[in-house]
């Protein structure tokens, strides 16, 4: 095959290849970006840890100990859980009651709010997630607080 033959054959195989290349990199971030967090927070086993660490702190913290005298820890359990998950990009379902409604009657105040996020922080530091994901996580689920303090 001449030299300018091959050159072209050559060409033509390294822009098939770059087109390639970019098209699965034009694919692929989308759905890698939509469970990143779920990704950092070790999927749906890592989230179990976390919401495990995470349950005895709450039960611990004068701060919103009472708050949770009479629930049942293993459904906040499993309800954050799904939570978690489907926040972060999870292939998960929530199926609990909306926020307002399950937590309208407890006047929840700012300080009780931020208690229980600061306890979910540390469980996440406990389990090894790393601060940018912890951080993105938090940031989902602040908005809740106007639906949740009520106090």
């Amino acid at each position: 095959m001449p030299l300018s033959r091959l050159t072209r054959a050559a060409g033509t195989l390294a822009a098939v290849a770059l087109v390639a290349v970019t098209s699965l990199a034009i694919a692929t971030p989308a759905r890698a970006a939509d469970d990143a967090v779920y990704q950092g927070l070790g999927g749906t086993t890592g989230i179990k840890k976390i919401v495990a660490t995470f349950k005895p702190l709450v039960l611990a913290d004068p701060r919103i100990k009472d708050t949770f005298s009479d629930s049942d820890m293993d459904h906040v359990g499993m309800r954050l859980e799904e939570q978690l998950c489907v926040l972060s990009g999870g292939p998960c379902t929530y199926g609990g009651e909306p926020m307002k409604e399950t937590h309208g009657g407890l006047k929840i105040t700012n300080a009780q709010f931020n208690a229980l996020t600061e306890n979910l922080q540390i469980a996440m530091e406990k389990n090894g997630v790393a601060t940018s994901v912890a951080n993105k996580l938090v940031a989902k689920l602040a908005p809740m607080q106007r639906e949740i303090v009520t106090k």
